[in-house]
């Protein structure tokens, strides 16, 4: 395992075999994002998180859906207008207006998306598979005759045989399409279906191939991560996972999970993460749980007795890597789940030396605070035991 100055220590067995590939990562918070209910970001928001995402280093930002409406459309070419390092994307059905859109939207490239499942085709596009097959062809021949990279996504892939997918992607690559995607629209494939598919898929195909994950089942993460083990070019993400319904690969959690698990460093900032999560949270209205992973309140937040004294000892102990990498910090806290090592070794390492019964009546007067008194940080500690003392001095 290779671990670069100890700024994160994982399994052993995560490296065994593992090919440690690159792999591209585009965010689609300023459009899948903001198709979370009751979502809707201003254009300058929209421009404010695109800086904030290129700061951090992502590949490409898909900006939006500027057919929608006139403001769409304005603030997709309002992103584009800031000339970021990362590629600026927005999505497309496959008809020529919407891509005239991203044109004037002045874009890099376009994800046209068109589903051929049996379900989409007979209840949503009321059309037969080769209809569809044709349409798809004829927009991605148009977007690429207007020189944009084009990407051609199956919608509801996951749903959608081989077969009808070949085709779909056949058509896409003879009409000079860039990469193929494979949208899991309702999050219901498992991690070994995805691998499956995505092996499937390259076997056939040398074009780059993307996925687009979502987290029905909780499983976004988990499925881009298998996607990425059977060999995908590229992976759509959200920050704080947000997006329809149970929203979309969280974007912190791929991107540390390759970096912590897979030793796939991409050379991002992960050290903004933290501050893009609440700017997305601030700007989406959507709060953060704060048990979420990597930039959640508690996920470097340890109470436990044994969990407090073992990470004073090694942070490792409880942490797989380094808070500072994600631009969050430890916090100890201190409460009924304390124990008196715990609670000892923090007032030592203060410079506060107790006696073994003074210790023992400030771990008790921990162990009795009321329900939904607030927890005691690091410097709130001292100030506790200090009132203990003074109370138990007072009434000895």
């Amino acid at each position: 395992m290779k671990v670069s100055t100890l700024r994160y220590f994982t399994s052993p067995y995560n490296f065994i075999h593992q090919e440690n590939r690159k792999v591209k990562i585009y965010d689609t918070t300023l459009r899948d994002g903001e198709q979370t209910p009751g979502v809707k970001f201003t254009k300058e928001q929209k421009v404010e998180i695109a800086r904030k995402l290129d700061e951090v280093g992502v590949h490409a930002i898909e900006a939006g859906f500027p057919v929608i409406s006139p403001y769409d459309e304005d603030a997709v070419r309002a992103v584009s207008s800031e000339r970021l390092n990362a590629d600026i994307l927005c999505l497309c059905r496959s008809k020529q207006k919407d891509i005239d859109a991203a044109l004037r939207a002045d874009v890099d490239g376009v994800i046209i998306f068109l589903a051929v499942s049996e379900l989409h085709l007979k209840y949503k596009l009321k059309m037969d598979l080769s209809t569809a097959i044709s349409q798809a062809g004829a927009s991605v021949e148009y977007a690429k005759d207007h020189g944009l990279f084009v990407q051609l996504s199956a919608e509801d892939a996951t749903r959608t045989s081989l077969n009808s997918l070949t085709a779909l992607y056949t058509a896409a690559k003879d009409r000079g399409a860039d990469r193929l995607g494979i949208a899991d629209t309702t999050g219901c494939i498992r991690p070994k279906g995805m691998a499956y598919l995505v092996q499937s898929i390259r076997k056939l195909f040398d074009l780059e191939l993307s996925v687009h994950c979502h987290d029905d089942f909780g499983l976004a993460v988990a499925n881009s991560l298998a996607a990425y083990e059977a060999g995908v070019d590229a992976i759509s993400v959200s920050v704080n996972g947000i997006g329809e319904r149970c929203g979309n690969a969280a974007l912190e959690e791929v991107v540390m999970a390759l970096y912590a698990l897979y030793g796939v460093d991409l050379e991002l900032r992960t050290e903004l993460l933290r501050e893009l999560s609440l700017m997305v949270s601030r700007f989406s209205g959507v709060p953060i749980p704060v048990n979420k992973a990597v930039v959640g309140a508690n996920a470097f937040r340890h109470e436990s007795g044994i969990h407090v004294a073992a990470v004073m000892k090694h942070p490792f102990t409880y942490e797989a890597y380094d808070p500072q990498l994600v631009g969050q910090e430890r916090k100890l806290v201190f409460g009924r789940h304390s124990g008196t090592e715990s609670v000892r070794e923090k007032l030592a390492a203060c410079g506060m030396q107790v006696t073994e019964e003074e210790l023992a009546e400030i771990v008790k007067r921990l162990k009795t605070l009321p329900i939904g008194s607030e927890l005691i940080d690091n410097g709130g500690l001292i100030n506790f035991a200090k009132r203990v003392l003074a109370e138990r001095a007072r009434d000895g």
